[in-house]
């Protein structure tokens, strides 16, 4: 008779990625008596060691441990799909989708997306997590996001990427600046004044790249990793940025106002893409998703 259950082996496995009891119960909220019992049931019914305690070190996996380990994270992340594949079966769609947004994107582009998907099944549990480039490839590989919506550059190639819109960039200055009474202006005339950049991968190369395309260099003066404050410092006066998502708000943090130009150079769009790890089966909540966002940004 089957004595071992799934919450024992997430016990279990919590323990181990923890290498601590006690830290093993905090992310759980249980109890370290009850961590410790399951552990000691686990031990008994396998008739193995599975950890070496260490007192104030906490705990290491003996070799039987390790083994244990492999097979129960493949068992719990079977378990997980199992449910999942499950509750697809019902009539509505439900069930929980993990989505990554690049953290410049999501403001303009997710509430839009979510809140008429969620209207339309109220039943799902729907998690949005904004991130930067690195964050989300590392998550979409760990399993973390379903999928993530970021620019499609640089990206692994055990991704599935598909475009969905190409913004152009643009120029972003206050109005006061020496150029801003222009229609357009060009990049040329741009490198005699600073710059703020946008300092996160990938925006910082596509950005620059667009200078060092046309054999020009940029007077990069100021940086910074958050979209709101280069739009603030730019405001103030501090130069002028070049960046790809463009509120319809044309004021800073704190009210003061900003204009936007177009390019006067044919410069590559910022493709944005929706993105998943290739050896990812899709759920029917999943493609239900996808599906409704190609169709969503389609009618922008």
């Amino acid at each position: 008779m089957l004595k071992v259950t799934l919450k024992q082996l997430r016990y279990f496995v919590t323990v181990a990625e923890h290498q601590s009891i006690a830290a093993a119960a905090r992310s759980l909220h249980i109890s370290q008596p009850a961590i410790t019992h399951a552990m000691g049931l686990l031990e008994d019914h396998f008739d193995l060691q599975l950890f070496l305690r260490h007192h104030a070190q906490g705990v290491s996996l003996t070799t039987s441990g390790e083994d244990l380990l492999v097979r129960a994270r493949s068992l719990l992340a079977h378990a997980i799909e199992l449910e999942t594949n499950v509750r697809d079966l019902g009539p509505g769609l439900q069930g929980r989708l993990e989505i990554g947004c690049f953290f410049t994107l999501a403001p303009m582009y997710m509430p839009p997306l979510i809140t008429e998907f969620l209207r339309l099944h109220p039943q799902v549990d729907l998690r949005l997590y904004e991130a930067n480039q690195d964050q989300l490839n590392h998550s979409l590989h760990q399993g973390t996001f379903d999928l993530a919506f970021m620019y499609s550059l640089a990206l692994d190639q055990d991704f599935i990427s598909e475009a969905l819109i190409e913004p152009m960039p643009h120029i972003l200055l206050d109005p006061l600046h020496p150029l801003a009474k222009k229609d357009s202006i060009s990049l040329a005339e741009l490198v005699e004044f600073p710059m703020v950049l946008l300092d996160v991968a990938p925006s910082r190369n596509y950005f620059t790249g667009l200078f060092r395309n046309q054999g020009l260099e940029p007077w990069i003066k100021y940086r910074s990793p958050s979209f709101e404050t280069v739009r603030g410092f730019v405001a103030h006066g501090m130069g002028y940025s070049v960046l790809v998502t463009k509120p319809e708000a044309g004021v800073d943090y704190n009210g003061n106002a900003l204009i936007t130009k177009p390019i006067t150079e044919e410069v590559e769009p910022g493709y944005i893409s929706m993105t998943w790890l290739e050896a990812k089966r899709p759920t029917r909540l999943m493609s239900a998703f996808q599906e409704f966002a190609k169709q969503h940004f389609q009618s922008q």
